[in-house]
């Protein structure tokens, strides 16, 4: 009667076994299969075969001689329906977990054992592995895929204890994942073993490729590009998938870049754009590095093959059945020089390089193509900017405008300020709650009042431009009501003292003030009423005592209406100034605002007060 059991097991167990067997082929068939959806469909049959098998087997006791091979058929369900959903779930956590318990069960320590977690679990089942060698090989393949799962959920914790365990080290003594990684050493698979998708060993190369990038990559985003170099070379040295293999030879490029080597960082670069097509990060990266190096014409090449080369569908390679390095990846951040973000970010930022170096038709061009990009998308939100790498919409219409004004293209500028204006009228009615929000730095719109005042400067400047003083005067005085009407008392500024945004806004409201004032000035200077400039240029200064341009316009003004005592003051305090210790730019300005304070900026400063200089009394004269 035993011997009859017997041989029923052993028959069941062959055809288990064939039935696994002949589902590792299926999913291999399909991997290699061209069509996709046969292959998927493949794939799929052979999943759902896998879940039924593993469902007979775990329908059963736990056993010794079946133990092998159901935890092969763990590993094999794992690795097939990890590879579709391209990505891990708790469900197969739970299913490593059951794999564990089974393990025990077998060794009667089913008790409060199997209420602890995965980590004790593991320490229980490898060590009973000690009296079950046959186990060993699937423990290890196990093992791998748990490996997998705690990288990619970032559980080093555990990840490192658990490669303890396995290398026989209880002295905790290595803190380096990637020693504890290479010294893990899987025993090797039977001849006679059941098949598998992959191998322990084959998990082990992609835990250590994906580990060593990820840490590399970290390594990088966090200013260490030296200590980055050593775990990326790692990962270029090994087998590496090519996909990976770019975006590695790009962040060599921005270690090098950031470490003062812009010829190894091109060969990286380049290297990058040969092995493969995701061309976007080495493009953006191959940006910042000539961008460096003062190539401003090779640097916007790289900007328009970027913007060319995200509006080419990505098409990856289809996924094989298998545990693979990408699968381990996180998605990439925001500062990681492999985040090369949309088209329409790559655009802006193509678009705003121009406008900075000068080529304002290019730069005109290339924002009206993204406003047109991004009004055809979707209806756009006004929203506060975000951080990089990009504006909020009504900013990118301010700076379009600008570079509509600096290329000569007024009327096409006044054209783009009203349809901001339309797109911001509902908001004005409100605006006195909006500047409140502005000081306090809430959330809701604080940038409202900045956009809606510079769309009035920029008009005004367009009107400069066509030669209607009259109707740009009254553009300014528009821009300044709206700044002055609803700006808090006083006394509120110490509730926002000490908050980030609402400093931002300040510092950008002051300067908008000023610009508005010096612009409103130089038009009364221009029709020749000096004293209305002066009164303008005045308020400038009283309202922004850190812009220097507007004590250059008053000195100027001051020598025009011969008030010499008033205008000696001023150039002491004007020198007294430059003497002293210069105050931080601890904010940055718009770019719409900073192209705007560079128009109204004297480019004959320099020499205008050194003359003023030596009219002084020689009692005066330094």
């Amino acid at each position: 009667m035993s011997r009859q059991t017997t041989s029923v097991g052993s028959s069941c167990l062959d055809l288990w076994r064939e039935k696994n067997d002949r589902l590792v082929r299926q999913a291999k068939v399909a991997q290699n299969s061209d069509l996709t959806l046969r292959r998927r469909q493949l794939a799929q049959d052979a999943l759902e075969g896998l879940r039924g098998l593993l469902h007979s087997l775990q329908g059963l006791p736990a056993a010794v001689p079946v133990l092998p091979l159901e935890l092969t058929v763990i590993c094999n369900f794992i690795i097939l329906r990890a590879s579709l959903a391209q990505g891990f779930t708790e469900d197969q956590a739970q299913d490593i977990q059951r794999g564990l318990e089974r393990v025990l069960e077998t060794q009667e320590q089913q008790g409060p054992r199997l209420e602890q977690g995965l980590r004790e679990l593991w320490d229980s089942a490898l060590r009973a592995s000690c009296l079950l060698p046959e186990l060993l090989s699937a423990l290890h393949r196990l093992a791998g895929l748990q490996a997998a799962l705690w990288l990619s959920a970032d559980r080093l914790g555990d990840l490192a204890l658990l490669l303890e365990t396995l290398n026989d080290s209880q002295s905790g003594a290595s803190e380096d994942l990637l020693l504890l990684l290479k010294t893990w050493s899987p025993p090797s698979e039977e001849l006679d073993a059941p098949l598998t998708l992959q191998d322990a060993q084959g998990l082990k190369d992609v835990l250590l490729t994906a580990f060593a990038y990820r840490r590399g990559l970290q390594e990088l985003i966090t200013g260490n590009p030296e200590k980055a170099l050593s775990s990326l070379h790692e990962v270029a040295s090994g087998p590496c998938p090519r996909p990976v293999l770019v975006q590695v030879y790009t962040a060599l490029g921005s270690c090098h870049r950031k470490m003062g080597n812009p010829q190894r960082a091109l060969l990286y670069l380049v290297a990058a754009l040969k092995e493969g097509s995701a061309w976007g990060p080495p493009l953006l990266e191959a940006s910042k590095l000539y961008q460096q190096l003062g190539d401003t014409t090779a640097e916007l090449e790289s900007l328009e093959l970027l913007v060319e080369a995200l509006n080419v569908p990505y098409s990856s390679k289809s996924p094989q059945f298998l545990i693979e390095v990408e699968l381990l990846l996180p998605p990439p951040d925001l500062a990681s020089p492999l985040h090369c973000g949309t088209q329409s970010q790559a655009k802006h930022i193509l678009a705003s390089r121009c406008l900075q170096t000068g080529r304002a038709e290019d730069a005109a061009e290339h924002y009206l193509d993204l406003l047109a990009l991004l009004l055809d998308s979707s209806e756009p939100r006004f929203s506060p900017p975000p951080s990089p790498p990009g504006p909020c919409m009504p900013e990118v219409f301010l700076e379009a405008a600008v570079a509509l004004i600096q290329a000569g293209r007024a009327q096409d500028a006044l054209t783009l300020c009203e349809e901001l204006l339309s797109r911001t009228s509902s908001l004005l009615p409100k605006m006195s709650r909006l500047w409140e929000d502005a000081r306090k730095g809430t959330k809701e719109l604080p940038y409202c009042p900045l956009w809606v005042s510079a769309t009035h400067l920029l008009q005004g400047q367009a009107w400069v431009q066509l030669g209607a003083q009259k109707v740009a005067i009254s553009e300014f005085s528009r821009c300044l009501e709206l700044l002055f009407r609803a700006t808090p008392e006083e006394k509120e500024k110490g509730a926002a003292s000490n908050c980030e945004q609402g400093c931002k806004s300040d510092v950008a409201l002051q300067q908008l003030r000023a610009a508005a004032l010096i612009s409103r000035g130089l038009e009364w200077v221009a029709s020749g009423q000096d004293t209305k400039a002066l009164q303008d240029f005045l308020l400038g200064v009283q309202m922004c005592p850190g812009n220097g341009d507007t004590y250059f316009h008053l000195l100027q003004t001051l020598k025009r209406l011969d008030r010499r005592d008033e205008a000696t003051a001023l150039w002491w305090r004007l020198e007294a100034q430059t003497k002293g210790p210069q105050e931080d730019a601890t904010w940055s300005l718009p770019l719409y605002l900073e192209s705007y304070l560079s128009w109204i900026r004297p480019s004959d400063r320099d020499a205008f007060l050194e003359e003023f200089r030596t009219s002084l009394p020689k009692s005066c004269d330094l």
